[in-house]
């Protein structure tokens, strides 16, 4: 299977079943397309391609030229980096099999929130329910839970979120407490990340997040008004002038790593590069800005006829990317960073985020959910922390869902990059999860498009700098 497209003067062909990227001339990417349904057919010999290239190519190449290039894509075929054979679809049947191993929970630490934000699918922190805080007691034993159906695995995460997770700050901090206890008797290591509005940091949290949080998620949309207008306070006040001060130290203080600044585009904001661009002059350097999920009819829903509009901004920003990064003030765009030479294991590649298997959210009354997207659907109420897992139904379809399952996956070029998409969002549009939110798949194919693009080049400035 092979992806190919132009995007600021490179060629780029991608194979999908090996990962292998290749940045070819006019020539080989002309015959690629031609030679690809030959291999397909069982051809291999190389005479009898060429002849068939020569007779249907459109362009006027020298016999001689074209002969050259098809050696060089056989060789690249024979090497196992086009027109590679697919050798996961026969693996993912045991994934159903695999024993489920918990390795992630996303603590809803605080169903209660102090901004009112538009498109908040919690409800303003509610998730279709009553405002609460998560009490130390059910956060012990949803550690202990995470511990007890962890297995052999060492490194587990949790995520303190909300809601408003600083509204319930003293629970966090004992968590972690207690967490690091657990670790040395049980041979386990916790990483714990937490996500906020920013209202509520100070010095203290500041100082405490440094030291505990691996990670830390700032959310904030990108330009003022911008940020103001999807991100008021209760009484309808802009949010920005409050938080970009404190986000700025944050960042600072953790020396531009281990953080992200985390905005939302809309409708309202088809521009979202100048957002971007914005955040990384105000001095950060991880940055996170991504489209939102809202049904067609909210006002600031993104609808199908603005995606070549975005699709264009995305090409906009790569190219401002590149131009940073050749000025020395290069910045990180979550949604370009690609590894194209290690990258997730296989599992993590075909089945995604782990949702409802590996990672779990947990309320603040200690129910277990697939995700933090599902809490409030009882449809998907799993388990709590007092009787485990009880909807073992619902963790199978989890497992069962991959990008072999989803019609739409099995012949997109991005579905090794992207696992399949949201599950939530499949769930949310379509009725269920293993089909795809036809407008983020579109999206997510230029990011990986563009993403390729940076990273050819880089390796380009790369080459001219030695």
């Amino acid at each position: 299977m092979i992806h190919q497209y132009r995007s600021n003067g490179y060629n780029i062909v991608m194979d999908i079943n090996s990962g292998s990227v290749h940045v070819v001339d006019d020539i080989v990417y002309d015959i690629i397309q031609l030679i690809e349904p030959l291999v397909e057919e069982g051809i291999k010999d190389a005479d009898l391609i060429k002849a068939a290239v020569l007779s249907c190519i459109n362009v006027n190449y020298a016999k001689d030229q074209v002969s050259e290039a098809v050696d060089e894509v056989l060789e690249l075929e024979k090497a196992g980096q086009l027109f590679a054979p697919d050798l996961y679809q026969d693996y993912i049947f045991d994934f159903k099999k695999r024993q489920t191993v918990v390795k992630a929970l996303c603590l809803h630490i605080a169903h209660d929130c102090n901004l009112a934000c538009k498109y908040c699918f919690a409800e303003e922190g509610e998730y279709h329910g009553r405002r609460a805080l998560m009490s130390l007691e059910t956060g012990k034993k949803a550690l202990d839970f995470l511990v007890a159906n962890s297995g052999n695995r060492v490194n587990l995460e949790v995520d303190f979120f909300g809601g408003e997770p600083l509204m319930n700050w003293q629970v966090v901090k004992d968590l972690v407490e207690y967490g690091r206890s657990l670790e040395q008797p049980h041979n386990k290591k916790f990483r714990f990340t937490l996500t906020t509005n920013g209202v509520l940091l100070n010095d203290e949290i500041m100082e405490f997040a440094n030291k505990e949080m691996s990670n830390v998620v700032l959310s904030i949309d990108g330009r003022k008004e911008v940020n103001d207008q999807m991100r008021p306070f209760r009484g309808g006040q802009g949010s920005y002038d409050l938080i970009v001060p404190k986000f700025q130290k944050v960042a600072e203080s953790r020396d531009q790593m281990n953080y992200y600044v985390r905005g939302t585009f809309t409708h309202n904001n088809p521009d979202f590069a100048e957002d971007v661009m914005h955040l990384a002059d105000l001095g950060f350097q991880q940055i996170s800005v991504e489209p939102v999920v809202a049904k067609p009819e909210e006002w600031y829903a993104i609808q199908e006829e603005d995606l070549p509009r975005l699709k264009a901004e995305y090409d906009k920003l790569a190219l401002e990317l590149i131009r940073r990064r050749k000025e020395g003030k290069g910045f990180n765009f979550f949604h370009f960073m690609i590894d194209l030479e290690g990258g997730p294991c296989v599992a993590k590649r075909l089945s995604g985020c782990g949702s409802g298997t590996e990672y779990l959210a947990v309320t603040p009354w200690g129910d277990f959910y697939p995700c933090h997207q599902f809490v409030g659907q009882e449809e998907f109420l799993m388990g709590n922390v007092e009787d485990g897992i009880v909807r073992t139904d619902i963790r199978d379809e989890f497992k069962c869902c991959n990008v072999y399952a989803k019609e739409k996956c099995k012949k997109c070029f991005a579905k090794f990059y992207c696992s399949g998409g949201c599950a939530a969002n499949s769930y949310n549009f379509h009725g269920n999860i293993n089909d795809a939110y036809d407008v983020g798949c579109e999206l997510q194919r230029k990011r990986v498009e563009c993403a390729i693009m940076i990273k050819a080049a880089l390796a380009e400035m790369e080459e001219d700098h030695d």
